[in-house]
């Protein structure tokens, strides 16, 4: 079995970078590239709670995926309906 501390590490990790990917994602033209950055990031958290408790886990993975996932994806179709450069 792996070492705890691993997915621990690795979620810090992912999270720094998703997050960073995230902030520099607005000078990314294709939308799809934007969710993607935002899901790295919770991954990232959801790995964190994993070693703590995989329940936990698991309902934070699913409950920001679907909330971030609405969220962009709604202001992505705003700003093709008004036709806006992005």
């Amino acid at each position: 079995m792996l070492d705890i501390y691993i997915w621990f590490y690795t979620g810090c990790a992912l999270m720094i970078l998703g997050s960073i990917a995230t902030v520099a994602g607005p000078g990314v033209k294709d939308p799809i590239i934007r969710t993607l950055n935002t899901e790295v990031a919770a991954v990232g958290v959801s790995m964190i709670f994993l070693t703590y408790n995989h329940t936990i886990a698991i309902l934070t993975f699913v409950a920001s995926t679907l909330i971030i996932t609405m969220i962009l994806l709604r202001a992505i179709v705003r700003l093709e309906e008004m036709e806006a450069d992005v």
